[in-house]
């Protein structure tokens, strides 16, 4: 089985954090993320053989009880993500740069697996939940056409999108910043 990447949210911290040990003892899961998100959330990112992420993430699940917001498995993940998700990414932005925003941190996550198997991309960075009022967004950069192409495909198979935009030729003020 390939790599996949797992994701819970939940609605109580210390219930985020007691699923966050269960999870990474269950399996033998690489733990991405283990944070608060705004509004007062908690998210679990763990990475791994699939099967690994599978059996992590249901038990993170069941420990999570009634304070589960929100789960995603994404099986054979694209290895961008992973970087992306740790806002890692050694980039050169040359033609345009994307934008794809969503009311679901889980959304934005699938939106960069979409958006980087769609078209010949590179993922800047997927930030869920921090400093932005739990919203997540993913940024991504190419040639114009798969820039395009990226964006379109991710929203479209996507739920909860605020908004997306791609900009040609960005200013490199602007540039200075995404990085």
């Amino acid at each position: 089985m390939g790599k996949a990447i797992g994701m819970i949210e939940t609605n109580s911290i210390a219930r985020g954090i007691e699923a966050c040990d269960f999870m990474i003892k269950a399996a033998r899961v690489e733990l991405l993320r283990s944070t608060t998100v705004c509004p007062g959330k908690y998210i679990v990112l763990v990475g791994g053989e699939t099967s690994e992420v599978s059996a992590a993430m249901e038990i993170g699940k069941e420990i999570s009880g009634g304070y589960l917001v929100d789960s995603l498995l994404i099986p054979n993940v694209h290895e961008q993500v992973l970087t992306a998700v740790h806002g890692a990414v050694d980039v050169d932005p040359r033609g345009a740069v994307g934008v794809i925003e969503f009311y679901s941190l889980a959304s934005a996550i699938q939106a960069a697996d979409i958006a980087v198997k769609a078209a010949e991309i590179t993922l800047i960075e997927v930030r869920v939940g921090y400093a932005v009022g739990g919203k997540g967004f993913v940024t991504l950069c190419g040639d114009v056409s798969a820039v395009n192409a990226a964006v379109e495909a991710a929203a479209a198979e996507t739920e909860l999108l605020v908004d997306t935009c791609v900009i040609p030729r960005p200013d490199s003020a602007l540039l200075t910043q995404l990085l």
